[in-house]
This record gives C-alpha cells, structure tokens and sequence, in this order.
C-alpha cells in the first residue's frame, strides 16, 4: 500500500523555483531516503508534505486523501510526524513540557503516559533529563527529544530531516539503530539526510535530487553500488 504519493509538485521561495516537478511515493513499512548536497531541495519537499510550505502545482496524497498545502497542524492529526532540521524543540521548555506539547491533540492523561514511557523505552537519557530545560542539553540529546516529541503524536509517517546533523559519531549510530527500531515496529520513515552511506544502507529505496528535481532513484543497496552516487555522495 503507498501510504505516501507526490505527483509533479513544483515550490517556489518567492519567485525562486525549489522544486521543479518532484513526483515520488513511500509505500507503508518503508524507510526511504531522499539524498542530495545542500540546497538540492530536500528539506523543501519536507516542507511541502507537510504543509510548511505552499506547493504552487501539483498534488500530495496521504492514505489516499489529497493533503496538498494541507496546514501543518492539520497533517500532524491525521499521522504525520516532521521532525525539522535543526531539531526545533523548545529550548526553555523542559523535557516533559516539551513531550507534552507533542502530544497537544491527546486528551487522555493515560495516552499521554503510556506514549511518554514508550519515549523513554527508546530514549533512556530524557527520563533522567525530564525536568531539564531542552535549550540546556547536549546536541545528541535534544535530537533524540526531537524525536521522541514527533512520537507522542503516534504517526505511521515520520519524517526526519538531517537527524545526524552536528553530532557524534557514537550519536549518529544511536539514532540510526533508533530509525531501524521504529522501522521494525511499524512506522513508515521519510529520511532526508547529508550522510548518504548511513541512509541508503538502512533504506528499502532512495531517491536522489538535484537543483530541485529528482535525477534517480532505485533500492539503497543499489545506490550505494551506482559509480555516479559513489563518487558525488560516498567519496
């Protein structure tokens, strides 16, 4: 089932073109990743699925229902989930507040607790954090936040943009296993992410963009073996 479909969509930022009739899909139980060097228009077509920013033509669908230029706090209650590069939490607000805010359409205070401890499950480091301050932690630390606010909301797509920006090592192998975990346990992935290797070798498909089109696409393994993708991304 494609639980994901974009056709044709073109964005513009004033009277620059971003995306120049970028079609893909995302079937349900994938992790596909969307690669491409800076400003190639990846976080855009982010954006666009999400309601961040209006598409001037074309159209999205999710489930089956056209969601183009769909506000954004309208397609976080229908079961997507953007986490935005840069992490964008709320930097003086606590852990707790910052995963409750994730969860600002849940009224039953069991959801809300059962989805925190299911947070926690994943991420051990914000249990112990809970009462600190999000802007005061660590940048491994506020991404796994970031994270863990989108899951309160309990999405079947969650989208990620550069989760590995600005971190560790050791962290950017963390929130891969994550990334898998949640994969393995039913959630549909969209990954934009700058570190090309890491994300083809845990995708069921890619897709490459350039200058705001998308120029190829196939399964991550076979990315990772394309001479062109080696050469542009995995040099």
């Amino acid at each position: 089932m494609t639980i994901l479909q974009i056709n044709n969509i073109e964005t513009y930022y004033g009277g620059i073109q971003a995306l120049r009739g970028i079609s893909m899909d995302v079937k349900k139980g994938e992790i596909v990743t969307l690669i491409g060097s800076n400003g190639a228009g990846k976080s855009t077509t982010l954006k666009s699925i999400s309601g961040l920013e209006k598409v001037k033509t074309g159209s999205i669908f999710y489930k089956e229902q056209e969601i183009t230029n769909k506000p954004a706090h309208q397609t976080t209650l229908i079961g997507m989930a953007h986490v935005p590069e840069g992490r964008k939490i709320f930097a003086t607000l606590t852990v707790k507040e910052n995963l409750l805010m994730g969860a600002f359409s849940v009224s039953k205070k069991s959801v809300i607790e059962e989805r925190m401890e299911m947070v926690f499950g994943l991420f051990p480091i914000l249990k112990k954090r809970i009462d600190q301050k999000g802007g005061t932690m660590s940048g491994g630390e506020q991404q796994m936040l970031a994270i863990g606010r989108a899951l309160m909301m309990k999405p079947d797509l969650l989208m990620l943009d550069e989760p590995s920006m600005g971190l560790a090592p050791i962290i950017v192998e963390q929130i891969f296993d994550i990334i898998r975990q949640l994969n393995q346990e039913g959630i549909t992935i969209l990954l934009v992410e700058q570190n090309a290797y890491q994300a083809l070798s845990i995708a069921h498909r890619g897709y490459v963009i350039q200058n705001g089109e998308i120029v190829l696409s196939g399964k991550g393994t076979d990315l990772i073996e394309n001479d062109e993708i080696r050469e542009a991304y995995l040099a």
